[in-house]
């Protein structure tokens, strides 16, 4: 079995609210990202399209992705290019520079380069948020090799250095900028975490429309952010509150976060609404797709990691708690990030070699089933900021939703949840051995001992912690703040 589907959910004359049916209206959830894999965007897409009404992701375009597209849940995905190059001032004027540079190289080399050939220097930013790395060599997008990339000159590397300290408002300037200009219009601008929020805001003054600030993290305490220093953090924070207090209203993903952002944001208690999964049955007897994929035995173990690769989540921990754990357990890597390349060359050497291996992220529609499909979810976030200690990943409640017994990181958000639903082992996360014992622990489970704890943790996200049970204060929010039912 899979999730229920809200395409088979009662339609929205069925489904009347407690202010009356429900009006057909146009929700606009603005991403700072791509819109493929976004999980909490499609819980919430899905959700009111099986309602009636319509839903636009406007997000980011990346290479290789469609500027406008209709996804087969029913939303439409708009994206739109935002990179930090795009949001430096005088657009007409580089434009100009830039044709007079390539004409220039022209006439020196008698080569013009090739639509989509770029060079950039080491640290440059891209428009998916992430940097170029600095190699002895490069290729055109022929495949050529180019010349090996020089170290800048004094002069450039200051101008680098400038331009990555002012990375997020040239960015949002260029997003804020081409998001007007996709002709896009809604009833509602739900405004998706920080580099979101700045976008739906300006697109609402435009409409004279509500805006919502889905805060999904304590930004400051989070990233990038959480580096940062003097005046760039006192920007940062000061921009945060502007955007909040001008937004009708805030919301968060767990009690702890909103207790944090009334403080800090100096807006009443953000609304609560939980990153949980739908409700899901797993399929029956247990698909073995990680084993086909990779061509494992049957029998062996796997221990699921799926979220971002990203510095302080405990992958580096689960690498060395893998040494010592017996044959037979496998770790997976699914997702994607800016540590990619370097646990792609880990996995391909000892002693991983064939215990680790890596896949892409799969789209929301598709991850319970993939999910449920691990013996072990493993989470070990590392305590290195506020925002981790008190997080409640969307992988939590994820791996409760598929059934999948979890090792998790002793902190308090997360700790309070799996000590009441008996879902998982809670570990200190900075102690690979104490990760390795917990996974050895539920690997070592037969068969019906672990179909117990999958019971025990289905039960738990069929109650309280399921979507169902957080979206319906979603909707009523909706309905306040247009005054017109969701």
């Amino acid at each position: 079995m899979t999730e229920a589907s809200p395409e088979t959910a009662a339609p929205s004359s069925n489904r009347p609210t407690d202010a009356g049916p429900v009006v057909p209206q146009h929700l606009v959830l603005v991403l700072p990202a791509t819109g493929e894999f976004d999980s909490r965007s499609y819980r919430i897409a899905r959700e009111l399209i099986s309602r009636g009404h319509r839903v636009t992701m406007l997000a980011r375009w990346k290479a290789g992705l469609p500027f406008d597209e209709d996804d087969p849940n029913g939303y439409r995905i708009v994206r739109v290019m935002a990179s930090t190059a795009d949001g430096l001032p005088f657009r007409r004027l580089r434009t100009l520079v830039g044709r007079l540079v390539r004409g220039l190289h022209a006439l020196r080399t008698g080569r013009v380069p090739r639509a989509g050939e770029t060079r950039m220097v080491p640290g440059e930013r891209v428009a998916g948020g992430g940097a170029v790395e600095a190699r002895g060599e490069a290729t055109s997008t022929d495949g050529a090799v180019l010349p090996p990339i020089r170290r800048a000159s004094l002069p450039r590397r200051l101008w680098a250095g400038a331009i990555r300290r002012l990375a997020i408002p040239l960015t949002l300037r260029s997003h804020i900028r081409n998001a007007r200009e996709a002709g896009v219009a809604g009833d509602l601008y739900h405004g998706m975490a920080y580099m979101g929020i700045p976008i739906a805001l300006d697109l609402g003054r435009r409409d004279r429309v509500p805006v919502v600030y889905d805060a999904r993290d304590i930004y400051l305490e989070a990233r990038n952010l959480a580096r940062s220093r003097g005046i760039v953090r006192w920007a940062a924070a000061r921009a945060e509150r502007g955007w909040a207090a001008r937004s009708a209203r805030v919301i968060t993903v767990n009690d702890a976060y909103a207790d944090v952002m009334a403080e800090r944001l100096r807006v009443e208690r953000p609304l609560v609404v939980m990153n949980c999964s739908y409700r899901y049955a797993p399929a029956e007897p247990r698909e073995r797709r990680f084993h086909d994929r990779f061509g494992l035995a049957r029998a062996t173990k796997i221990v699921l990691y799926h979220g971002g690769l990203f510095p302080h989540r405990g992958i580096e921990e689960l690498f060395e708690a893998m040494i010592g754990l017996p044959d037979g357990i496998a770790l997976v890597l699914m997702g994607y990030g800016v540590l990619e390349p370097e646990f792609m060359r880990r996995a391909g050497e000892a002693p991983w070699l064939g215990r680790v291996h890596m896949m892409n992220a799969v789209p929301p529609a598709d991850l319970l089933d993939w999910v449920a499909c691990a013996d072990v979810a493993a989470m070990p976030i590392q305590a290195s900021t506020l925002n981790h200690r008190l997080t409640t990943p969307n992988k939590l409640f994820e791996a409760m939703a598929a059934g999948v017994p979890a090792v998790v990181s002793d902190l308090p958000g997360m700790a309070s949840i799996v000590t009441e639903t008996g879902s998982g082992i809670l570990v200190d996360p900075a102690d690979p051995a104490a990760i390795r014992r917990a996974i050895e622990e539920i690997a070592a489970l037969d068969e019906a001992d672990w179909l117990a704890w999958r019971h025990r943790c289905l039960a738990a996200a069929h109650d309280r912690y399921s979507w169902e049970t957080q979206v319906g204060r979603l909707i009523e929010e909706y309905g306040r703040l247009t005054g017109r039912p969701w």
